[in-house]
């Protein structure tokens, strides 16, 4: 009976993760479906200025704990490679590749994790994670070459580019670890959004990029708002919900659903097909995942 609760707690966070996770996915097509109409900088200006707006008094009223003194260092200058360049590299790289090739490179992020974990000493790399590891990207790097075919043209720039910006957040997860301990998970992504979508937004300021506002109708607003409370402000906030209580294991093993959210809308939207070669990677990557990870448990960062 003592288990009940902290079950009931786990299930709960795991659902939250998985909410978290098919916001992400579809940020993914709703990101196609605009992208042509706004510069990636602008886009993610939006992205996250209007998210931080949404995040700032969910943080305030929950009393989280901000960072202090010298963690406003690492802050920062996480907050300008997660929310700054990471999100600018994902918007360029979803203008040239699909959403469902973009985000099944995504959903490899907990493996590259724990392969940046291990090259900078933080975890060891043991033989069952590294079969793990190389069974998910074998399977991802498969998957996306036999759907060149039916890709867009020069798709597999886009494909490339997403997987530099996993790499890239990948170590934002492991960097992040230590400020979020001495603060809070809310407390430190609130803040670290606010710094990246901030540089975001004087780089879209002085280029003139907000000028486009002027042009947008109904369909850009309607996606940008999306970008905004789901896939910005509502995505992060329920993943960090589902970290405080549900194992970090579990949490991860939500970001197969990534893939098959942006898929299902991006065909709604967009009309991109969903192919075998997608259904073979994202099976991958589960069960590269759950060999990773069910040997031991770390930590995850707090971004869907």
């Amino acid at each position: 009976m003592s288990d009940q609760p902290s079950t009931k707690n786990e299930r709960i966070g795991v659902l939250a993760a998985a909410l978290s996770s098919t916001f992400g996915g579809m940020a993914a097509a709703v990101t196609r479906y605009v992208i042509d109409d706004v510069d990636p900088i602008t886009l993610a200006a939006f992205r996250f200025g209007i998210g931080f707006l949404l995040l700032l008094p969910l943080a305030l009223l929950a009393r989280s704990r901000w960072p202090k003194g010298r963690d406003w260092i690492g802050v920062t200058s996480l907050g300008f490679l997660f929310f700054a360049f990471f999100f600018v590299v994902y918007n360029i790289s979803l203008s040239h590749t699909t959403a469902a090739r973009g985000t099944l490179a995504l959903s490899t992020l907990p493996l590259m994790t724990m392969a940046v974990a291990a090259l900078l000493g933080s975890e060891s790399m043991t033989a069952r994670k590294t079969l793990g590891v190389l069974i998910a990207m074998t399977g991802v790097a498969a998957a996306l070459l036999s759907g060149l075919a039916s890709a867009p043209e020069g798709a597999w720039r886009g494909d490339l580019l997403m997987i530099g910006a996993t790499l890239c957040m990948a170590f934002y997860t492991v960097w992040s670890q230590a400020v979020i301990a001495r603060s809070s998970p809310l407390g430190f992504v609130t803040a670290s959004m606010g710094i990246g979508a901030g540089a975001l937004a004087v780089i879209a300021a002085a280029t003139g990029g907000f000028a486009v506002a002027g042009t947008f109708g109904a369909p850009q607003w309607s996606a940008i708002l999306y970008l905004a409370l789901f896939g910005g402000a509502a995505a992060f906030y329920l993943w960090v919900f589902g970290l405080q209580r549900a194992s970090a294991t579990r949490v991860s093993n939500t970001l197969t659903i990534n893939p098959v959210a942006a898929a299902l809308l991006a065909t709604i939207l967009l009309g991109e097909p969903i192919g075998l070669n997608l259904v073979f990677g994202i099976a991958a990557v589960f069960l590269g995942i759950w060999i990773a990870s069910t040997e031991s448990r770390r930590p995850v960062g707090p971004g869907p």
